[in-house]
């Protein structure tokens, strides 16, 4: 299933926020809330929320033009961006293959932070000449923007906010922006991806577990330079520390489970006869014979032995249940001529990252228009599951893309 909901597209790219978005969304318009307040006591209530949810607003339009800088120089290198998603730590963008050479991934990489550090740079720079160079001065926000007016508060706010965004990515912790320049730069020296990415990762887990203990140590009171000191600001930055050692275990996980599958044709992997329908089937007899049946999220529709199209649980729920008895399969489905399939001898890396590209649960195997099979991210995971040594984390790295 599709993960969050869409936006729309930008450059050709599905833009998509998830339920983690709203979390951070309110807790990061009711911060600036309260900073507001202490900068500007004689706002009414109104204005002050106001100016906030305009600031946050602005900040994830910036985290976007950031991930959108990646996306774009990672389609002009041939690289498919399948969508950028929103979420509680900012933004991803979900690029279907890495990249082929040290200086792709070093540029795609380089271009997100220099984007938030041009941003954050132009506002400061606009600030500074209508309120005077004092107002860049690093300190305390509300002391800062005490005196200006809301405009110019937003801009204030919004250039730092992004500066400190291009200078935090560019922190070496791989899956960071700034772990992957690391690792373009041992990719360059070692001629060796596995290896520069597990070096990268180690150095990743690393900064993770400085941030975890820096943010304990704040949560207890413990000044610590530059991250400041109190207890949400410690759990969040313990919190951030978490989700980088996740990252980066699953990054390196992925890397080896691509290596597993380079030269790995899909005829290895896939599943041979799958239950098919037929086209002349109503939607009754297709949900009480086949979706009632079995855990399958989708069926190919077959015509004497020619795939014609893949009907699915969603195709079923778009219509409503008293026109079941009166709906053909073939009314339903997603016709051939607009099905992504694979061949026998295509490669299954490659097959999974045409899953996790369009977000689907299998493609269709096929010859021509002939049936092979299909194959699915589970038939992938069991494959591995006995021809290598995964085990339970490279199953989660393939679940979680």
């Amino acid at each position: 299933m599709r993960s969050g909901l869409v936006l729309g597209k930008l450059f050709g790219i599905e833009i998509r926020i998830d339920g983690s978005w709203l979390v951070i969304f309110l807790l990061l318009s009711w911060n600036w809330a309260t900073v507001l307040s202490s900068a500007h006591g004689d706002w009414n209530v109104v204005l002050r929320w106001s100016v906030a949810v305009a600031a946050a607003l602005l900040f994830f339009a910036s985290v976007l033009a950031h991930e959108l800088a990646h996306s774009l120089v990672a389609r002009s290198r041939g690289i498919p961006v399948s969508n950028i998603r929103l979420h509680l730590f900012g933004g991803v963008s979900n690029l279907q293959r890495e990249p082929d050479s040290a200086g792709s991934e070093f540029v795609m990489a380089i271009l997100g932070p220099v984007t938030s550090l041009v941003i954050g740079g132009i506002l400061l720079l606009v600030t500074s000449l209508i309120s005077g160079p004092q107002r860049i001065a690093i300190g305390s926000l509300s002391q800062t923007m005490t005196g200006l007016g809301p405009v110019m508060t937003i801009l204030t706010w919004l250039g730092s906010v992004n500066v400190a965004l291009g200078l935090f990515n560019m922190l070496p912790g791989f899956p960071l922006d700034g772990g992957r320049v690391l690792r373009a730069g041992l990719w360059a020296l070692t001629k060796n991806l596995r290896l520069a990415t597990r070096w990268a990762s180690w150095v990743g887990r690393g900064l993770s577990w400085v941030l975890i203990v820096g943010g304990v140590a704040s949560a207890f009171g413990l000044p610590i330079p530059l991250l400041g000191q109190g207890l949400v600001n410690g759990l969040w930055l313990a919190f951030i520390g978490w989700f980088l050692q996740n990252a980066a275990v699953q990054s390196y996980q992925q890397m080896v489970i691509r290596e597993a599958l380079e030269d790995v044709p899909v005829s290895s992997v896939m599943r041979r006869n799958p239950p098919t329908v037929a086209p002349n089937r109503t939607v009754t007899e297709f949900v009480h014979n086949h979706i009632m049946q079995s855990d399958d999220h989708g069926f190919p529709v077959v015509d004497a032995g020619h795939l014609v199209g893949i009907a699915t649980l969603e195709d079923v729920r778009r219509i409503t249940r008293d026109l079941w008895e009166i709906t053909l399969v073939s009314e339903i489905m997603t016709p051939f001529e607009r099905l992504t399939t694979l061949s026998p001898d295509a490669n299954a890396s490659a097959a999974l990252d045409s899953l996790a590209g369009l977000d689907v649960h299998q493609l269709p195997v096929v010859t021509g228009d002939r049936l092979e099979g299909v194959v699915r991210r589970g038939d992938i995971v069991r494959w591995l599951q006995l021809q290598s040594d995964i085990g339970d984390r490279g199953r989660d790295a393939i679940i979680a893309r």
